[in-house]
Formats: structure tokens, sequence, C-alpha cells
């Protein structure tokens, strides 16, 4: 009988476990090391903690605007009680550890608790993978036909303003706050900063939001970022925009952030320093490849220097059966992205047949409120005239069903080629924008047409009725720019 293939996976996060599945299942000999959980840190302390604290701010908003529909009265408080939010949190990451836990078992996976890196000393035809705990002590070593490295990221730790859990933060410390912060500073504007600035704002904290910008999420639509700019805003938010945090000291009482002019204002010298109960660093992530040990094994870092493993469109290192997936190759980070490389790592690796990694049909979403989901070409590549395209935006604020639910800013976007109106692209900006991009990303997907979309009989009345209204707009204006 021939033995099974040796599968070693070096982290237990969405691209580790989905990696672990697809091994097992296709009968490889499935070991994943993992020192924080299974589940990494999107499970733990990241994805799942951050959605549950907005779902939770979502409820706020919904009991705040009440009002509108006539239920309640105008001015009531709302109350939260934080440490049963932060107590909810822990045990809901804590729940879905433990059942990707239970599945991985079910699928005959071997789990040691454990960091992993590459032996020193690498054997001819296959690799030697160390475990290590927390003191650096030799837990055990495997010999594995092929290695996944799915390490993740770690949020970016500036000089002048480390956390210390206590009033300058990182995003993973939230969760450990005795009370709601009477004054909020998040510092970053990107997709997590942006996050956490809309959540603590509809909880009904004081927030600032630093941007070293001209705006809100840069990498977003425009249109997109002005809706959530104004509602931000609308709720009492302060937006510093083209200002950038030059340091976070603790204060007596709370934090002082000095401030300097964006890059490209043309200004220089500070700015007058901000005070807040509480700074939230949110200044990007950084991978988790220093203490893998790669140049053990020979695998190569990207040429930009930042630390990323350079990975091909199937997921492969430049070392023949070493792997690498999920936001410590840079490719785009998404819990959906790290899940499907480490799947397609494992298909490719165990000889099925695979499609390589689409970036261009990704969809993904920013959990502000409202949402902001996206899938296909963007604003960006329509504008500049890279990939040509028909537009048309529909605001929210036409459809029945959001006026009846109090619920009006927003809207629909979608991008078709010009002569076929095949569907390149979407945006959609509306509550649960999440759920409503799925037949947006279908059609990007599938190849789908404006006129098919157009021409689907949906529900009446719903928000994903005007994907189909801003699809039959594409389909009846051919001079539509």
């Amino acid at each position: 009988m021939t033995p099974a293939t040796r599968v070693a996976i070096i982290g237990g996060g969405p691209a580790g476990y989905e990696a672990a599945l697809v091994a097992a299942q296709l009968g490889a000999t499935v070991t994943v090391v993992e020192a924080g959980g299974i589940g990494g840190a999107c499970v733990l302390t990241d994805c799942v903690p951050s959605k549950t604290l907005i779902a939770t701010s979502d409820r706020v908003t919904a009991l705040r605007d009440a009002p509108r529909v006539g239920v309640g009265s105008a001015g009531t408080p709302v109350r939260i009680d934080l440490a049963a939010v932060n107590a909810r949190i822990r045990d809901l990451a804590a729940q879905q550890s433990e059942d990707i836990s239970s599945r991985l078992a079910a699928e005959g996976v071997d789990i040691v608790p454990g960091t992993g890196r590459f032996a020193a000393a690498q054997p001819g035809r296959n690799h030697r993978i160390e475990a290590l705990d927390a003191d650096g002590t030799l837990l055990t070593d495997l010999d594995a036909d092929v290695v996944l490295l799915a390490t993740g990221s770690t949020p970016r730790v500036l000089d002048s303003a480390r956390p210390d859990g206590e009033r300058i933060l990182s995003w993973r410390d939230v969760y450990d706050l005795p009370e709601l912060p009477e004054h909020l500073v998040v510092i970053g504007s990107g997709v997590t900063g942006a996050e956490f600035a809309s959540a603590y704002s509809e909880a009904g904290v004081p927030v600032t939001l630093v941007s070293s910008r001209d705006r809100v999420l840069p990498g977003e639509d425009p249109d997109a970022a002005a809706v959530i700019e104004q509602v931000f805003t609308s709720r009492g938010g302060t937006l510093m925009r083209r200002t950038r945090a030059a340091a976070v000291r603790r204060g007596p009482d709370g934090v002082l952030v000095d401030l300097v002019p964006g890059s490209g204002t043309g200004e220089d010298g500070p700015r007058p320093a901000l005070a807040g109960s509480h700074a939230l660093m949110c200044v990007g992530s950084v991978p988790n490849t220093g203490a893998l040990a790669l140049d053990a094994a020979g695998v190569r870092l990207g040429a930009d220097g930042a630390g990323f493993i350079e990975v091909d469109r199937v997921s492969r290192t430049n070392v023949p059966s070493v792997y690498a997936a999920g936001d410590c190759t840079g490719v785009l980070p998404l819990a959906s992205v790290a899940g499907m490389q480490g799947r397609i790592a494992m298909w490719h690796a165990l000889g099925e047949a695979v499609a390589p990694l689409r970036l261009k049909t990704v969809a993904a979403n920013v959990f502000t409120h409202p949402e902001i989901a996206t899938v296909g070409v963007g604003h960006d590549a329509v504008s500049s005239g890279r990939v040509p395209a028909r537009t048309y935006m529909l605001p929210l604020a036409t459809n029945a069903r959001a006026k009846m639910q109090g619920n009006e800013d927003g809207f629909v976007k979608i991008y078709c080629r010009p002569a076929t109106g095949v569907v390149v692209g979407g945006v959609i900006v509306a509550p649960n924008a999440s759920e409503l991009i799925f037949p947006l990303a279908l059609a990007v997907q599938q190849g789908l047409t404006v006129t098919e979309i157009a021409a689907t009989i949906g529900v009446y009345p719903s928000l994903s009725g005007s994907v189909a209204e801003a699809a039959r707009r594409l389909m009846l204006h051919d001079d539509l720019d």
C-alpha cells in the first residue's frame, strides 16, 4: 500500500483549517501546528470578535432609530452592558474555535498546540517541521511531504504609539475594556479604522477619526466612502482629514495624540494635540513570517521587503511542495481569500484539478454603518479607462423596502461591458450589503449580463430589487456613461 501524503500546516486560521479539511478528505495524513487556538486570530481576536461588536452596535442603532418607524420615543437612552458584550464576544469566539476543532478532529486531523518553524537541518526529499511551546522548548518534530505556511498577520505597532492595553489600544485590546471610552480617537481610516469608528459611534461613543488622506477608506469606491463619511458625521463623529498621528502619549486621564499634516498637504509643522480618553491604533498589519526559519528551507519572501511570502496563483512558494496562504502572503487580506488559497494549495499539492485564484471575482465587505460590499472591477479601473464599462448608480432612497425600514443611506452601482452588457463589477452600500452582493458576485463569476439579471423575477418589496432595477436601467439606456 502506498503511504499517505504527509501534510504539515503551520497556522490554524481560515487558510490552515480549510486546507486541513481538504487534505484530510483527499486521504492525506494532516497535522496542524497552532499556538493560539484553532481558528487563529481571525476567529479568536480579529474578524469574529469585531463583527460581533459591530452586531451589538447595529442593535443600538436600531433601537435609537426606532422612533422613525413609530416605535418608542425619541431621546430614550440605550444602555450598553459592556461586560456582557465582551463576555459574549469571547464566548462566541471560543465556541467557533471549538466547532472548527471538532470538525478537524472528526476528519482525523492531528492538532499540535505550539509554534511551528522549519528545522535547521532539512531532509533531502521532504521537509522537517519543529513545534515549540511558548518558552521555545521543542515539543515535537515531524516530517512532511507537503508544507503549508498559514501564519497570518499581527497589528502593526508604531514606536511612537505602542499599545499598553489600557488607553493606547490595538484592535485586539478593545474587548478587555471595563467601560466604553468617553472619547475614542481612531488612528487610521482604512477598513479596520473605519469599521471600529463606525461601530463605536453607532454605540453612542464620541469618536474622532484621524485620516492621513483626504477621505476615509481611500481604497474603496469614492461614492461609497462619501456615504460612510456623511453617516458617521451625522451621528456626531468627527473626521480629521489630511492629518497624521505622529505620536500618542498617556495623559493623566487619557491620551494626547500629537498631530502633523498628512502627506501631500504642502503644510509643515505640528498641529494642536488631540485629547481623548483612548486611542485605537489601526495602522495596518505585518505578516507573521519572522519566526518560521524560512532560510532553512530556502523559502523566498517578496522583493518589496514587507515580509510577505511570495506565492503564485495556486499558492506555491519558490520551493517545491512548500505552499503559503492567507495574510502572510499579502495577496488580499480577507478570510474568504485565505480559505480559498488554502484549499487551492491542497488541491494542487495532492494532484486534483484546480483553477488558479481569480481575485477579480472576489466579493469583499466593509462592516461599517451602512455596509459597503464590492466585487469585480471598481471605480479607479473604470474612470481611468483601463476597463471600458457602462455604469449606473441607483440611490437606495428610491427602494420601497428601504423606505419602510427607514434605511435610505446608500446605493447600488453596477458596471457592465459597453457592447455585451456582461457584468464586470458592482458596489452596494446598504444595511446587510454583505448579503446583497451575492447576485452581483455570481454575475461576475459566471459572466451574466444585465439583461439576464433584469429578467430574473425577485421579491417585491426587497432591497435586492435595487440590483434588478439598476440592471434594467443599464439594459435600457445604451447611451449611459
